[in-house]
């Protein structure tokens, strides 16, 4: 069920609200004038969307790819590149 508080929270109970963002781990909706206005979180939830989105932008880049036939690589050929990348830091 979603955290919905209006805008005067925000001003007048801003630590009630970062505790709330905190300890609900999930975003709050601020209405103003009865409207939604903003969308509140923890940097950690904020952090936590980030990567899921990263994950989900990967997998249709990988999606697009295997629709347009690319076969991908094998995993000999995964390791490999991967070992001559570390040896050509070193």
């Amino acid at each position: 069920m979603p955290i919905i508080k209006p805008i005067s929270d925000l001003r007048n109970k801003s630590n009630e609200i970062s505790k709330l963002a905190h300890n609900a781990n999930e975003p709050i909706f601020i209405t103003k004038n009865g409207e939604g206005d903003l969308v509140v979180m923890s940097m950690a939830h904020y952090s936590k969307l980030q990567v899921k989105l990263d994950l989900l932008g990967k997998l249709s880049v990988s999606q697009n790819q295997k629709a347009d036939g690319d076969k991908g690589r094998t995993l000999k050929q995964v390791m490999t590149n991967i070992r001559a990348t570390i040896h050509a830091n070193k």
